[in-house]
């Protein structure tokens, strides 16, 4: 491990790591642009450039460490699915690394369906295992990096109506969280919530639903939950706030909101936290609600493969933490350490901390270890009673 100078997502950045020949991971410092090109009002912390060089099989000290909260690892993405056409061979084993390698310690496989809650199970217990594909030369059998939830998303919630039974589709999900949560693989319910922005795809009247039906998961299960909310912050809070009895909390991810809905979440259970993505940090307004947001009621995720930090959002000047980058079309091949452009990852997490980090003003390495913190507490708090 070589370093030149004390160190330092929507998602993107990859580590180089080839599986043959030493890789080198640049982490560089901000593009060279105008002040004029970041927020009003926020400066850049300064900082230095890292570089470090290291092999596949490396395992470098890392400063920094990450709970991924909501990553969608089923999507066919990491397939190398597109759209209907495949472009490159399934490549998992390979993102998984990345995010091993920069610091992350567990991501949250987020499901949006049954079918899709059964699949993201199965893809813990077999990247877990070691079995899902190379997991860097070793068998691993501990510990355990991947979790799950079970839930159906808000625009999904269709298939409650189409099972025939919505009330036996319910069971199905809460005898599957209840055996998941056991098994110390399913950690929340979810993804559920309320999105009146997609109201193609599933009426707010069978949204509001049965995403009131779905606390009963939680009621059974006793676990947190993983909520959407888009456009419709009213009646969301308002079923928040008639189901509190049983409720564990949760983390409202990918938030997009105004400060005044954020406080008005915060005020509604003192387990309620708030997720940021780089969907979260894509305009001036939202760069406003996370520096006001306390740290305390803070988790961070990528939402992978969606919402990474993008060269037209006002904070993409304050991340420091890159890799390589080519279209899907154009990489050498999956382990060719590059990144697909486009496609978020889980250890993009590293540039929404970064990003934040940046816009509070305040110690990057301070923030990573309490949003760690957060997230154990929330999601894992056996471990987080265990630190003392």
């Amino acid at each position: 491990l070589t370093l030149t100078a004390p160190p330092r997502w929507r998602m993107h950045a990859s580590i180089a790591c080839r599986l043959a020949p030493r890789v080198a991971v640049a982490l560089r410092s901000a593009p060279r642009s105008s002040p004029t090109s970041l927020p009003r009002g926020f400066a850049p912390r300064a900082t230095t450039t890292t570089t470090t060089t290291m092999s596949a099989s490396s395992n470098p000290s890392r400063p920094r460490r990450y709970i991924d909260v909501g990553a969608n690892l089923t999507d066919g993405m990491f397939r190398g699915e597109y759209h209907g056409k495949t472009h490159h061979e399934p490549d998992l084993d390979v993102v998984l690394r990345r995010a091993w390698d920069v610091g992350v310690e567990k991501v949250m496989v987020t499901a949006g369906t049954l079918p899709e809650a059964r699949e993201a199970i199965d893809l813990a217990d077999r990247f877990d295992r070691g079995d899902g594909a190379d997991q860097g030369g070793e068998r691993r059998s501990s510990p355990r990096r991947l979790f799950t939830t079970v839930g159906v998303h808000p625009t999904r919630c269709g298939e409650f109506e189409a099972s025939g039974d919505g009330d036996a589709h319910l069971r199905s999900l809460v005898a599957l969280a209840l055996e998941g949560a056991k098994a110390g693989r399913v950690v929340a319910v979810g993804e559920c919530g309320l999105d009146y922005d997609r109201l193609q795809f599933c009426d707010d009247a069978t949204q509001r639903k049965w995403f009131e039906a779905q606390f009963e998961i939680t009621r059974a299960t006793g676990l947190p939950m993983f909520l959407h909310m888009r456009a419709a912050a009213e009646d969301f809070t308002a079923i928040v706030r008639r189901n509190l009895d049983g409720f564990k909390g949760g983390c409202v991810h990918s938030f997009t909101g105004t400060w005044e809905e954020a406080d008005a979440l915060l005020k509604t259970h003192e387990d309620v936290y708030i997720g940021l993505n780089g969907c979260s940090l894509r305009t001036e307004e939202s760069l406003e609600v996370a520096k006001r947001l306390p740290n305390d009621r803070i988790v961070i995720e990528t939402d992978a493969p969606w919402c990474g930090i993008k060269a037209s959002h006002p904070g993409h000047g304050f991340v420091r933490t890159t890799w390589p980058t080519k279209d899907k079309k154009k990489r050498a091949g999956v382990d060719s350490g590059e990144t697909v452009k486009d496609r978020s990852e889980p250890c993009h997490v590293a540039q929404v901390l970064e990003v934040i980090a940046a816009v509070k003003g305040e110690d990057a390495d301070e923030l990573a270890e309490i949003y760690r913190r957060n997230a154990l507490r929330l999601f894992f708090p056996e471990e987080y009673a265990a630190l003392g």
